[in-house]
């Protein structure tokens, strides 16, 4: 044993690792992804499973950017690389150098399934689409800057209608093309109407042909939501005729070709001219019909009408008899009421005033005098009652009750003591009598023990009188 080699652990873990590599070092390996992250890096890292094992995998960055369609968990995919270790945690890993679909039918399956998810979100909803409108002013395009597909678009507007076109570029291939186009989107609806860079009336988002998964930038979720929220109204042309993508269905309208999503975006601009002039000359000649017949009404109605003139000076004559009649009114009315005035004048005498001032004078002092009367008698009834209700509350008043031998007994507190059983021996008592009160200190038996005046003689009428008491 002491003849075996001493490895240090980095020593065998290179020796492992070259290995490896030597006899891995270029294999292609058909699996399910699972755990799929993207590091801030840029670096993608994952497991490739099947029904018995998982192999660890990485991709770096640059060969990540160049995938033409996204990876997802539960994807089945053939990927090409290197086996190789890792010493820091004792474990296998590939280095995936190439990765794609395992065949179109992972990638239907996967598109099938998305299609499903997005429909029942309701972002493919009918009611969700909007109208285009007829002739933009500003029309935004998001596409490659390079490719034929901004110059088909450009020659087509440039064709029917010249009309300004904003140009947001972006990859339309490759890992990092749906997110451009995502943000392409969502950059021009967040312009501002009133800003610098007028805000686009209409949105093309077009691509040129290509496989599914050239085409498959245009299924992933996060562009076909973009369009589904965009407040701009949004044509897609992305591909050939045949060619569908999952941002045909969140788009408001879908063109064939880029060259057809031109043609949608705006009318022929000769057509539209001649369609302007044709509704000119209808509106003239609808004009000019209806200002002969008004015209031809107008004569027809003239003739029915009396000579203007013949009516006038009628009404004139009849204006002036009116004015005579109202001038003999005035006269009429002015000489009736001078005639009645001169008759009330004839009949107001000084006489005739000094008497009616002497019979309204003697009616004044007779009332006077019945008046005064009336309030003597009152007044003497009144004191009547008075004097008869003071005799009656003097003979009710407990001082009279007093008068004849009784008195009131109170405690210190000033209750009123109506029962023996309410006093013991020692308590100090208050005895009211009709000429005063006296302080008295109750002995054995309940008899007396001593007193002592306490107010001067006839206290009573300024003694409260009790609700109830004892009389003594």
């Amino acid at each position: 044993m002491s003849n075996i080699h001493e490895y240090t652990v980095s020593e065998l873990s290179g020796a492992l690792k070259r290995t490896v590599e030597d006899q891995f070092g270029h294999v292609r390996v058909r699996a399910e992804i699972s755990g799929l992250k993207r590091a801030a890096s840029g670096h993608v890292y994952l497991a490739l499973k099947d029904e018995r094992a998982v192999l660890d995998g990485v991709m770096w960055k640059g060969l990540a950017q160049k995938l033409t369609f996204r990876p997802e968990d539960g994807l089945e995919v053939i990927c090409t690389g290197k086996l190789t270790t890792y010493p820091g945690r004792s474990k296998y890993q590939i280095v995936i150098e190439a990765m794609e679909p395992a065949g179109v039918g992972a990638l239907m399956a996967l598109l099938e399934e998305r299609k499903r998810k997005l429909a029942a979100e309701g972002l493919f909803a009918p009611e969700r689409k909007q109208p285009l409108p007829y002739l933009p002013r500003v029309i935004g395009v998001v596409t490659s800057p390079t490719g034929a597909v901004i110059r088909d678009i450009l020659h087509r507007l440039r064709d029917r209608f010249p009309t300004h076109v904003l140009l947001w570029p972006v990859l339309v291939q490759g890992e990092t093309a749906a997110a451009q186009v995502a943000a392409a989107i969502r950059g021009f609806n967040a312009l501002d109407p009133e800003g610098p860079i007028a805000r686009p009336d209409l949105l093309i988002v077009a691509r040129g042909g290509g496989s599914l998964e050239d085409l498959w930038a245009f299924n992933e979720e996060e562009v076909v939501r973009a369009a589904a929220e965009s407040q701009i109204p949004l044509i897609s042309a992305v591909g050939h005729e045949t060619d569908t993508t999952l941002i045909d269905y969140a788009s408001d309208r879908r063109a064939p070709t880029p060259t057809a999503a031109a043609e949608m975006a705006v009318p022929v601009r000769s057509e539209l001219l001649a369609y302007v002039e044709d509704l000119d000359r209808r509106k003239k000649r609808s004009l000019s019909r209806s200002v002969t017949e008004k015209r031809e009404r107008l004569t027809g109605l003239a003739r029915g009408l009396r000579d203007p003139q013949s009516m006038i000076a009628e009404k004139t004559q009849h204006l002036d008899h009116l004015d005579s009649r109202l001038r003999q009114s005035v006269t009429n009315s002015l000489v009736l009421k001078q005639q009645r005035f001169s008759g009330i004048q004839s009949r107001l005498r000084r006489e005739m005033l000094d008497r009616t001032f002497q019979i309204q004078g003697d009616r004044l002092n007779e009332y006077q005098r019945r008046m005064t009367g009336a309030m003597t008698i009152r007044q003497e009834r009144a004191g009547s009652r008075l004097s008869a209700t003071a005799r009656m509350l003097e003979s009710l008043s407990f001082k009279r009750v007093l008068s004849r031998g009784y008195s009131i007994v109170q405690n210190e507190d000033g209750q009123v003591i109506s029962s023996i059983g309410n006093v013991s021996e020692g308590t100090v008592v208050d005895i009211t009598f009709a000429d005063g009160t006296v302080d008295a200190v109750i002995g054995k038996g309940g008899k007396i023990q001593k007193t002592a005046k306490k107010k001067p003689s006839n206290p009573a009428p300024a003694a409260p009188a009790p609700k109830q008491g004892t009389l003594l």
